[in-house]
């Protein structure tokens, strides 16, 4: 043990002699952590949120088999028949203009221990009693902008009960008895749900008998939706994390490598005095964990500000694009220290295994010999090669057969990370090509020089390349998906006005009202109802075919003759996320569960439906209000002239005010849409370029590491007669040079990676598939950005070189050099 500590001594003094090292490694190490730290945690409390809303009805429950409401009369027939349920009503409501997921319960016959318990326990008499009780969590409570007790608004007309706060109660959720919930949702005598205590089973054939084929059970885990929904996006987010946990973990491998070459001759004087080669690995092992604990540590607390920061816009993406409520507020608990810890000893342990493995392995006599050293470097090489070879016929194999998320991610990883491993070999076969084709002794020193220094600028090359690479197969894929989804906008918004009522009878009074305006050249009603196609989360929208859809309505598969068939009421069309999921094209029939029975419809058409995570039908108003009879027809869209738009909309908001739900003209309509979607890549745009600034630290890392044995290789070329101004200058060239060809190698594999996210990736988390694009003015930007991350990363170093004085220079000769 006495020896193990003299030796852990005898390395740990190394670090205070090259600082500028020893903060490479904890910066690098610190980064690495605290990015998947950042996106872990973010991951984490979205997860919590999901879990804490899906244990909102944390037993099973009967549920309507074709979606919509059930009839309260129908509970009163159970009650008595035998069967101990209890209603429960859910639905949306607006305070201060956010919107908030209603509740209503009978706490009195409600099951379970969770949310229903806390109100039993908080005050069953004020809850049950007029005015009741709303309660809420304490972010709910913040959110609504209102204390305890008060009674906020929904709308003009109707109010809240007084406000409770309920440790239990889910953000962004309101919970009131049952009876306040028809009264403020507009639904009386009509329920969402029958909840079942966890003991209570069923009988199907006595269920039957009194509800016939109208419910079934559903599960727990069936209201877990949005987690099936949103796995996508935090995969997503979680493959960001670790793609910035790997760079910055090159900046520890170079780090740690060029230590370890620093110490060669420490390393041999220990084994000379009697060091085994076990207590050596040892001794290292333990440095390593060290210095890994205190970078994980910083790493963990700067992940914490970095998911705070983030926040805001993770929560606002999952709110616009799932419906999925997430504070913007970090919760105490949502990271995890000892995860972090944990990445880094791990990440740690990897970047430094080859040189633990190398201080194992070379003899005591022969560890200092650079020849012994480039030997293994040479092996390493080898190795990189046969494993970069391993991992693109992974990605193949994965593209040939794979047909799954999973299989696209092994895709893209094995082509990246196959090509990363390949790029020093490329690069040393271009400088051995240009070396043997230069003209005079000094050109023919540049390229020869320049590949003996490859093995140092390797990895932080590697790096480059990685966060070059991926900026723009990301950068191209969102691009090309803005430039498609503002095409998809224009032709889906083709109205000039589009109004959604307060109610059916609203909806009513409003489309009276507009027919008598001359300048409502056309009225389109809509309605919606939700259902499960093969267990996928389906909405089921109602239009009236008109020519504004046969004209401007995009569609993938069938006419504008699909539109017409739709009045018929036995024909659908369906998205192109729906179709691909269960296999379906035109021509094919498809069975949509509804509240009369499955409704058997033949799909005339396909269409794209992007950002929207649930499937699609598109079916004639009138025959969805058929087959569920509860489904409001509160939308229309208008076609009116275009200047006409804004008084239309002054004169509806007088004629109707609180019994107009929202209304609003085409653009503002797009501008929404589009703020929805910069928001949504808002996350990714700043992981990807947090990417680039480790990539950028890993270069002048690395470049400041190696200044000083940069000097003892220019020194004899100085002492020739090479003016001191004109090294410098080819120094800088030679990086430039080693920064244009990453950039150029970056472009066809960050190509490459664009279409794997659009063609294979996308396809499989999403569903649908985006036109290819690319992007040459990206390209440039990329070149250009990397010239001039490496030209600013190799100031310092040359300019620390220009400082160095002749007589420093002629002292290198004086030694063993």
């Amino acid at each position: 043990m006495r020896q193990a500590l003299w030796t852990l001594a005898a390395l740990l003094a190394h670090w205070r002699r090259r600082p500028a090292n020893l903060a490479a490694l904890l910066l690098g190490l610190s980064i690495a952590t605290a990015l998947w730290s950042g996106v872990e945690t973010l991951n984490h409390q979205a997860r919590e949120s999901y879990a804490r809303a899906a244990a909102v009805f944390d037993e099973s429950s009967l549920v309507p088999s074709g979606g919509g409401l059930i009839p309260q009369e129908l509970y009163v027939r159970l009650r008595l028949a035998g069967f101990k349920v209890s209603p429960a009503l859910e639905g949306k409501v607006k305070v201060a203009g956010r919107a908030f997921r209603l509740i209503g319960v009978d706490p009195v016959t409600a099951p379970g221990e969770g949310m229903t318990g806390g109100v039993r326990e908080t005050g069953l008499e004020s809850f049950l009693t007029p005015p009741g009780r709303a309660f809420v969590s304490a972010q709910t409570l913040l959110e609504l902008g209102a204390p305890e007790g008060a009674e906020p608004f929904i709308g003009e007309n109707l109010k809240l009960p007084p406000l409770q706060m309920l440790a239990e109660a889910p953000d962004g959720v309101i919970v009131v008895d049952i009876g306040v919930a028809q009264r403020l949702l507009d639904r009386p005598g009509r329920l969402s749900r029958l909840l079942l205590r966890k003991s209570e089973s069923i009988d199907a054939a006595a269920l039957r008998a009194v509800a016939g084929d109208g419910l079934r059970l559903a599960q727990r885990d069936e209201s877990a939706d949005l987690e099936k929904l949103t796995a996508t996006f935090h995969l997503n987010l979680t493959a960001f994390g670790l793609l910035a946990f790997l760079v910055g973990l090159f900046i520890v491998y170079a780090s740690y490598g060029l230590a370890f070459e620093q110490r060669l001759p420490t390393i041999r004087t220990l084994r000379a005095l009697g060091v085994s080669a076990r207590a050596l690995f040892a001794a290292m092992l333990a440095e390593v964990t060290l210095l890994a604990l205190l970078s994980g540590a910083i790493g963990a607390l700067c992940g914490y500000a970095l998911a705070g920061a983030l926040l805001p816009d993770v929560a606002a993406s999952l709110g616009s694009l799932y419906d999925a409520h997430v504070s913007a507020r970090l919760a105490p608990g949502a990271a995890s220290p000892l995860a972090a810890l944990a990445m880094a000893t791990f990440g740690a342990l990897a970047a430094a295994a080859a040189g633990l493995v190398k201080a194992f392995r070379l003899p005591p006599l022969q560890a200092a010999q650079p020849f012994a050293w480039r030997e293994a470097q040479r092996r390493q090489m080898r190795f990189q090669a046969i494993l970069a070879g391993a991992l693109l016929a992974a990605a193949l194999a994965a593209f040939f057969w794979g047909e799954s998320l999973v299989a696209g991610f092994v895709l893209l990883a094995g082509l990246i990370l196959g090509c990363v491993l390949l790029l020093p070999l490329f690069l040393a076969g271009a400088l051995r090509f240009a070396e043997n084709r230069a003209k005079g002794a000094l050109s023919r020193w540049f390229w020869a020089d320049g590949r003996r220094e490859l093995s140092s600028l390797s990895l932080a090359l590697m790096a480059l390349l990685l966060a070059l690479s991926t900026n723009i197969g990301v950068g191209g894929m969102v691009e090309g998906f803005r430039q498609t989804f503002t095409g998809w906008l224009d032709a889906r918004l083709a109205a000039e006005v589009y109004l959604e009522a307060a109610s059916d009878a609203d909806a009513e009074r409003i489309e009276e009202w507009l027919r008598k305006r001359a300048e409502v050249a056309a009225i389109l009603p809509s309605a919606k109802a939700q259902t499960q196609v093969a267990g996928f989360p389906t909405e089921v929208v109602g239009m009236r075919a008109h020519e504004t859809y046969r004209a401007h309505f995009p569609l993938l598969a069938g006419d504008g003759a699909a539109f017409d068939a739709l009045p018929e009421g036995d024909a659908a069309l369906i998205s192109e996320q729906l179709a691909r999921r269960q296999k379906l094209s035109v021509g094919a029939t498809i069975d949509i569960p509804s509240d009369g029975g499955n409704w058997s419809v033949k799909i005339v058409g396909v269409f794209p439906d992007y950002g929207n995570p649930k499937g699609q039908l598109r079916v004639d108003v009138d025959a969805l209000q058929r087959h569920w009879r509860e489904a409001p027809r509160t939308g229309f869209s208008l076609r009116t002239p275009p200047d006409a738009a804004p008084g239309l909309i002054r004169d509806l908001e007088a004629a109707f005010g609180s019994r107009i739900a929202r209304v609003a003209d085409q653009a503002t309509v797009k501008a929404f849409s589009t703020k929805i979607f910069e928001r949504t890549f808002a996350v990714t745009s700043a992981l990807n370029a947090l990417t680039l600034i480790v990539s950028a630290f890993a270069l002048l890392a690395t470049l400041t590491n190696l200044s000083a044995q940069r000097i003892a290789q220019l020194a004899p070329v100085w002492a020739q007669g090479v003016a001191r101004r004109r090294l410098l200058a080819l120094e800088f060239l030679r990086i430039l040079v080693f920064a244009a060809a990453t950039a150029l190698l970056a472009t066809p594999l960050g190509v490459a990676i664009s279409w794997c996210l659009v063609a294979v990736v996308n396809v499989q988390a999403f569903g649908w598939r985006l036109p290819f694009h690319v992007f040459p003015a990206q390209w440039a930007q990329v070149l250009a950005l990397a010239l001039l991350t490496a030209g600013l990363c190799a100031l310092a170093p040359l300019l620390r070189m220009r400082r160095t004085q002749p007589a420093e220079l002629l002292k290198l000769f004086a030694s063993e050099r």
